[in-house]
């Protein structure tokens, strides 16, 4: 798999990942990053008229969702060096408690570094998925990749 700038290219697409979303966790990250009451109450959570049960805060799914994807580079013994940051991000539909997560990249731009001769930019669009395909989450974000060494 690819490790350095010059592995990816545009159109190329990974899928990976199979995060359980617990009730205990979705509680604990909302209880301390997210305390609306939709993410912590089952009463509140019901009343809403975009959730209607317990649901997990869109950052927690994007926690999930960055977990799965070092996970994945880690298994690939993948090296990037960090991220820029994301462009784009949109939650898409909620997270409940039992719902199992999975992601999808695709790669829409790759890119030598004009400022580092030693890295590029790749861009990804990633997606997020529950367990009936149904996208949840969709982010466009840019890592910083290793260019691959000249030979000697």
């Amino acid at each position: 798999m690819p490790s350095y700038l010059e592995d990816f290219h545009v159109g190329q697409v990974e899928r990976f990942g199979a995060y359980p979303v617990t009730r205990d966790e979705v509680l604990d990250f909302a209880g301390r990053f997210d305390p609306q009451p939709f993410h912590l109450d089952d009463d509140a959570a019901a009343a809403s008229a975009i959730f209607g049960r317990l649901s997990a805060s869109g950052w927690h799914t994007a926690a999930m969702t960055m977990r799965m994807l070092v996970d994945h580079n880690q298994a690939l013994d993948r090296q990037t060096l960090g991220s820029p940051g994301i462009d784009e991000i949109r939650w898409l539909r909620p997270v409940y408690p039992g719902d199992t997560l999975r992601v999808e990249t695709e790669v829409i731009e790759v890119r030598p570094s004009a400022s580092r001769p030693t890295m590029g930019i790749v861009r990804l669009r990633l997606t997020t998925y529950n367990q009936q395909g149904e996208p949840v989450m969709r982010q466009v974000g840019a890592n910083f990749q290793p260019r691959r060494p000249a030979a000697a």
